[in-house]
């Protein structure tokens, strides 16, 4: 049993701090510069704070992802929701490994073969209300001598003492191993996985097929997949790629039976949004954008930019913005406009 009780708040501050730059200055700069990252550029937007004060920041706190729950707990309902694994590769494509620790290459979706980059596994929480939140992450370091597969299990076990109760556990055909599955099981947990299109299932003793070969009806199909047991089997069918192979198990058996196929659909929808949860992350809480080589940096870096998504998911949920992207394109709409505006102005006058 992985040893995983690590109960700890933010730490209290004892006396005023004389930070000049600090976890809230850095996740909003986040939020708020749509292309470059760096020290420098913060300190050249804030002017009266130095690149040195935000380097120091980075290289002086010690965030870690419970840190992360602690900031979401209070914002979903921790009971009866689906809880997603994967990972996505932060790009940085000029970086050179020999300086900076956490980068290395992996394997990519986007261009189908191994960059550079740091690799980020997550669990990501989609509650019965509709929220979601990455409530557990690891950055990947070599020197841990650990596998993907181990750090979702650790951050499983992880969660579940924290009182996080989810109806289901979601992923793709990376996390569908045997082992993963087994686990799941042994935790009296539901599943989702992607699988690959080999793997084997057997409708009659003996007589083993990979999936990819079967005919699955619509509303699923029971089957015994090897060395596991029983699941039912999905297929998918996308429009740019060949059919998927989904396999779903459920503690209660007699429950199994009696999944349809717009219940699968939901689940798989459901699970989709952690790819837009990775894409959001890059595209609008600058995750990517570091100039920082040390370790403890980087990791302080990632932390403010999952802090940053929250406050993004925290507003949508509020109705404040109707999606993860708006903030950033408002805060430049007056701009462009008054940009625009002044030179008809100029142009007209001429």
């Amino acid at each position: 049993m992985l040893s995983t009780k690590r109960y700890r708040t933010i730490r209290e501050i004892s006396k005023p701090s004389t930070a000049q730059c600090n976890l809230e200055h850095y996740t909003l700069f986040l939020l708020s510069e749509p292309k470059h990252g760096g020290c420098s550029r913060l300190a050249e937007i804030l002017g009266n704070v130095s690149h040195d004060s935000v380097n120091r920041f980075l290289l002086r706190e010690r965030y870690d992802p419970y840190d992360l729950f602690e900031m979401v707990k209070t914002i979903i309902n921790l009971t009866g929701g689906i809880l997603s694994v994967d990972d996505t590769v932060i790009e940085k494509l000029y970086s050179n490994p020999k300086y900076a620790e956490l980068i290395g290459y992996f394997w990519s979706g986007k261009y189908h073969k191994s960059i550079k980059g740091l690799n980020l596994i997550t669990l990501y929480y989609s509650d019965i209300h509709g929220n979601s939140v990455p409530i557990n992450y690891r950055i990947y370091d070599k020197k841990e001598g650990k596998t993907k597969n181990d750090y979702f299990q650790e951050m499983l076990i992880e969660v579940i003492d924290w009182g996080v109760k989810p109806r289901l556990v979601t992923g793709d055909s990376w996390y569908s191993g045997v082992e993963n599955l087994k686990f799941l099981r042994n935790q009296k947990l539901g599943f989702l996985f992607g699988v690959e299109k080999n793997r084997t299932v057997s409708n009659e003793p003996g007589n083993y097929y990979q999936v990819s070969s079967l005919e699955i009806p619509d509303e699923g199909l029971v089957t015994h997949l090897r060395e596991f047991g029983f699941i039912k089997l999905f297929r998918k069918v996308f429009k740019k790629e060949d059919s998927r192979h989904y396999i779903l198990h459920l503690p209660d058996a007699e429950a199994l039976q009696e999944i349809t196929r717009s219940q699968f659909v939901t689940i798989h929808d459901t699970h989709w949004g952690i790819e837009s949860f990775h894409r959001a992350i890059k595209q609008v809480c600058g995750i990517c954008r570091f100039m920082v080589r040390d370790s403890h940096a980087i990791k302080t870096h990632i932390f403010c930019s999952l802090q940053a998504f929250v406050r993004l998911e925290l507003m949508r949920s509020e109705n404040i913005i109707s999606n993860w992207y708006e903030l950033q394109r408002n805060l430049f709409t007056l701009v462009v406009r008054d940009y625009i505006v002044d030179n008809l102005s100029n142009t007209c006058a001429a």
